[in-house]
């Protein structure tokens, strides 16, 4: 067990924030929502009634979505975009592991089974992690276009407006606010983290050159 925590330990602290932060939203969210219900003389709702209601799901799925644009975007223009002196970036001047041709280890046995193979399943799986990445913001939009779409249209109903459809929905600019307030966030803070790589280090984290490397080292 410890053996197993300590090579997974990255991964089980993140997720356990995770779900910490996601208690904290639906704690905070349903004490809003019931609060603001309870001013209008609306019936209150439970924890569960209001995890599956359209506002938190669009809120969720719209936070989610940012996420994966960011990283999917980050993964597939690191592959031919450079900042030299950045521990985020490949080295311009010399050739790159990342860039080598997986055919020339189909014979290696402990490679993953897709470069094995060969062919088609090489290929697919030489951008799996971009294809995976993009395909969950994929998912992630349009779970936040349609819980978005069915919270506006609570609204609308509650107060005697006409509701729209979800292909109407899809040029609401409210759609689009809540989708960009969020995109330029993650890009800018990618791009700080790419930029200050060149001359700020943290000792031990793989994502920062050694301490002691010169400001023109780029990658790791």
């Amino acid at each position: 067990m410890r053996k197993y925590l300590r090579d997974n330990g990255l991964t089980l602290g993140l997720l356990a924030i995770f779900v910490l932060c996601l208690v904290g939203m639906v704690w905070s969210g349903l004490l809003d929502e019931n609060a603001t219900l309870a001013e209008h003389g609306e019936p209150l709702l439970g924890v569960v009634e209001y995890f599956l209601s359209p506002s938190f799901q669009s809120a969720l799925f719209e936070n989610w979505e940012s996420e994966f644009l960011q990283m999917s975007a980050y993964v597939i223009m690191t592959a031919f975009l450079f900042q030299r002196g950045s521990s985020e970036s490949k080295d311009p001047d010399r050739e790159n592991p990342e860039d080598a041709n997986p055919s020339e280890d189909e014979r290696t046995r402990r490679a993953p089974w897709p470069v094995r193979a060969g062919g088609l399943w090489s290929s697919i799986y030489s951008y799996s992690l971009g294809i995976a990445l993009v395909s969950l913001f994929a998912a992630s939009f349009v779970m936040h276009w349609l819980q978005s779409c069915a919270a506006a249209n609570e609204d609308a109903t509650m107060h005697g407006q006409p509701t729209l459809s979800a292909l109407e929905y899809l040029g609401d600019p409210t759609l689009w606010f809540e989708s960009f307030q969020n995109w330029q966030s993650e890009f800018l803070s990618t791009a700080v983290l790419v930029i200050l790589s060149v001359f700020l280090r943290h000792r031990g984290s793989p994502e920062s050159k050694p301490v002691a490397a010169p400001h023109s080292k780029t990658g790791h």
